[in-house]
């Protein structure tokens, strides 16, 4: 089995309370997000690394992305791992 690539990030993270399949598609991006920050890793160097934002290009832009990355990657662990261990 060959890895594809995931769709690039988008500015803003879903809001739906539902599981999509952009955030099946992200799951590894989500796990790497919460690692970051159990580790207090700095935001930009996360932003940088994990989402591939260019965070000296437009920090508040790169740090929405983050946050609203984060914040999802915070609400499968709360609500949406359920949906995540169904098929798809």
């Amino acid at each position: 089995m060959t890895g594809t690539t995931p769709p690039p990030i988008a500015a803003l993270a879903p809001t739906d309370l539902i599981l999509t399949e952009y955030d099946r598609a992200h799951v590894t991006a989500y796990l790497r997000l919460l690692d970051a920050a159990a580790a207090s890793a700095p935001w930009q160097e996360v932003a940088q690394i994990v989402l591939g934002l260019e965070t000296s290009v437009d920090p508040q832009g790169a740090h929405s992305t983050y946050a609203s990355h984060l914040a999802r990657a915070q609400w499968l662990v709360a609500n949406g791992f359920r949906e995540l261990l169904k098929p798809s």
